[in-house]
Parts: structure tokens; sequence; C-alpha cells
């Protein structure tokens, strides 16, 4: 990342959450995506450096443009400013546009549950699922994620997609395919 001109602090919270991913066991999601990043950059597909912007924003909500930098960092930001509202208007909603690829969910929510909070997050993806009886694909996986922490240090934290499989996975599996023929 850093031989594609990517800021030093924006590789570093692409790292932590792709490493997360792979400790969590959601390797579809963590440093086997590492090639995908770099060739998005390449593309000019995602920023290499750059700061999200609040757009507009109320006491406890924000809409953030991401100015399509990393998914990373503009979720990092993103739920950062939510967990600054909710601590000070007691609901923090915050929503974006520019973003990219962000990794696994369930991030951005353990971020909250570490101060306490209640934590959710949505993302949206393109469209990579036929619905029934269709000849186009027109749904995405469009993954959420939700925690909450329990009493004597025990906790809550669903991670999911709403489709039957993360598209990671399958592209991890069509990848394993392809080394074993």
């Amino acid at each position: 990342m850093r031989k594609q001109g990517v800021n030093p602090s924006h590789c570093e919270q692409l790292a932590d959450v792709l490493v997360e991913a792979d400790v969590r066991g959601q390797y579809s999601h963590g440093l086997n995506r590492i090639d995908m990043y770099i060739r998005d950059v390449a593309k000019k597909v995602c920023c290499p450096d750059g700061t999200p912007k609040i757009l507009k924003e109320q006491a406890g909500t924000a809409w953030v443009d991401g100015n399509n930098l990393l998914g990373p960092v503009v979720g990092n930001f993103c739920m950062d400013l939510a967990i600054k509202k909710a601590k000070e208007a007691g609901v923090g909603w915050v929503v974006a546009k520019g973003s990219n690829h962000f990794g696994i969910c369930g991030w951005y929510v353990m971020r909250a549950m570490r101060e306490g909070l209640l934590g959710m997050c949505f993302t949206n993806t393109s469209p990579v699922m036929f619905p029934t009886r269709a000849a186009v694909k027109a749904l995405g996986t469009n993954p959420l994620s939700l925690g909450a922490n329990g009493t004597g240090g025990d906790s809550y934290l669903l991670d999911m997609a709403t489709s039957a499989v993360a598209i990671g996975k399958v592209c991890s599996e069509l990848s394993l395919l392809r080394i074993f023929r």
C-alpha cells in the first residue's frame, strides 16, 4: 500500500481491520483481500490520501463524504464520530457516501462496544445476487453488525451478510479451486 502512495495512517487502519478479520476467523475479509485494495488504489478506484468530510450534522446525526478513501478510513471516521455523538447526545447516527470496501462490519461495532455503547453498522454492496427468478443481478450482500456488552465481561456480536453467504467467501473458495487445479 505504501508503494501505491497510501498515507501511512490509512495503511495502518487497513492493516488493523484485515488482521482482525483473520484473527476472528473471517478469512474472506482478511489479508487475502490486500490485492483488491492495492488494485483499487492503483486503478484510482480509491484515493490514497485525504480526510473524510462532514457534509451536514446535528447533535446526534451526521452525513459524511468519504472522499473515495479506503473503506476502513471512512468507517473508522464515521464510527468515531458516532461514538462522540452518542456520548454527547445519547445517540450517534452517521451515514457516509463516497466510501469503498471497508472490511468486516464487526470491526466498527467493536469500537463502539469498547466505549461501553451498543453498536450497529450497516453497509451496501454492488449487485452480486440474483433475486428469485430474475435474469440479472440486482441485490447486494449488504452486511450488517450489531453488538452489545453484557455483564461479567460477556458480550454479543452479530456480523453477517444478508445473503446466504458473504461474497468474499465465494471469492475465497474460487481462489482455492484455482490453486488446486
